[in-house]
């Protein structure tokens, strides 16, 4: 298997150098440029930062920042907008970072997002396993670009979806971690009242842990909590998925059980899911309007939708948004009573397989219909955010068009390490990922 682990493996045996795969990274993305998987590169930066890595578990291994949320002084992100990108720096390397560096890895750039992250596409970033597809969003530009092989791990962040969303739709694991294990200080600018979580999209689960174990504080306990011996899940399944996207959930449903797991089927929380949706929409215009009003970002610059959005948080009584917050913990407290008797819920990620790039209008208008199609497209993504929850993404089988299909575990905060082992027992009965494209320097 290749992933980031066996890459920094191979570079500490001497089978390769950080230099050398750091310069096949910077050919792979030339390479594949019409994928659009990166915003901004910067060759002669990470050839000199790759000479002289980190010693942490994978050093040298060349990764991606995300164009949002927590962020590096070389590469300050803009949420994917060129107005931002004129004004925004950073004085300082995020915490989250500082980390990720300790690991050793060696940022080369940043992944594409649509602006602000207001969508689950990330054009013009295109799905390698399909061009005609998107990677997803708002992390879609790092999905593509691990599917693809230009880094083997790449940063991701989750205030609605936006981890497992491209995770499902390009075959690759990605953890949204509970609220709060994952530090975003010091600007903590992608807060989001708690909605939002960071981490990394990966080839494998092992690369996702050692991320969570890497960048996580010394507060373990926040993590370790237990599952039940054997492991309780209920499957649950709304109705608006297809069957390619049911049957995934069903089989590693069987599968777990198989494995000793008791399962039982559940309906869905789409009660619960819409809420979450209504309240996650609340925390986002909110956030938005105050962002750019903050940096004097005007309307003309910036996409038809993100302005309207803007207008809409701009209006917003200050009660609302406080009622949002109460919401919150109304809604995570409704979940697991109503799933009191599980450890985790499996469900699918996506409605219907990866969107087709520009499903989501950018020039449009409607803030009503773009957070409509956000929650159609993933149905009840925004509970885990809301809920603070961890969840986890993970390939699963394929569909009728032999696309990799992705499955969703989620289950109460603080069960992170729990959640992830799970994720083990069904990654080892699941058939491997047979990605286009190797991974750029692996030997």
């Amino acid at each position: 298997m290749q992933d980031a682990h066996s890459l920094a493996v191979s570079i500490a045996s001497g089978r390769t150098t950080a230099p050398e795969v750091m310069a096949a990274t910077l050919e792979a993305a030339r390479v594949h440029a019409s994928l659009g998987a990166t915003v901004r590169l910067d060759p002669d930066r990470a050839m000199e930062d790759a000479r002289h890595p980190g010693p942490g578990p994978l050093s040298g291994v060349p990764f991606l920042g995300k164009d949002l949320g927590a962020g590096s002084v070389a590469f300050p992100p803009a949420a994917g907008v060129e107005a931002m990108r004129r004004t925004c720096g950073l004085a300082s390397d995020s915490l989250l970072f500082t980390r990720f560096k300790a690991m050793g890895l060696v940022e080369a750039g940043l992944s594409t997002v649509p602006p602000f992250g207001l969508a689950l596409t990330s054009d013009p970033a295109r799905n390698p396993f399909n061009t005609g597809l998107s990677p997803g969003g708002s992390s879609g530009g790092a999905a593509a670009a691990v599917a693809a092989g230009i880094v083997a791990i790449a940063h991701a962040t989750d205030a609605a979806g936006s981890i497992r969303v491209p995770a499902s739709c390009c075959g690759l694991f990605g953890l949204k971690p509970s609220r709060g294990v994952v530090p975003n200080a010091p600007d903590f600018g992608n807060h989001l009242m708690g909605l939002a979580s960071e981490l990394v999209l990966a080839r494998s689960l092992r690369d996702v842990k050692q991320a969570l174990v890497s960048v996580t504080d010394d507060g373990t306990c926040r993590i370790e909590a237990r599952f039940h011996t054997p492991a309780r899940l209920a499957l649950a399944v709304p109705d608006r998925c297809s069957p390619d996207q049911a049957r995934c959930a069903e089989r590693a449903a069987q599968s777990l059980a198989d494995l000793g797991c008791v399962v039982e089927t559940r309906a869905a929380p789409d009660a619960l899911g819409a809420r979450a949706a209504a309240v996650a929409r609340t925390i986002l215009t909110a956030s938005l309007a105050e962002w750019l009003d903050a940096l004097s970002i005007s309307d003309a610059d910036i996409p038809p939708i993100a302005a309207a959005i803007a207008a809409e948080g701009r209006r917003m009584p200050a009660a609302t948004l406080f009622a949002a917050s109460r919401e919150m913990a109304s809604i995570g407290h409704s979940l697991w009573v109503d799933f009191a008797a599980f450890d985790a819920i499996i469900s699918p990620v996506l409605a219907d397989g990866p969107p087709v790039p520009g499903a989501f209008d950018m020039s449009a208008s409607s803030p009503d219909a773009h957070f409509a199609q956000m929650n159609a497209t993933a149905p009840n993504a925004a509970l885990a955010n809301v809920a603070g929850a961890p969840a986890l993404a993970m390939p699963f089988g394929t569909d009728a068009r032999g696309l990799p299909t992705g499955v969703q575990i989620l289950s109460r905060p603080g069960t992170d390490m729990a959640l992830l082992a799970l994720g083990a027992m069904l990654a080892e009965a699941a058939s491997p990922v047979a990605y286009p494209y190797p991974i750029a320097g692996h030997p």
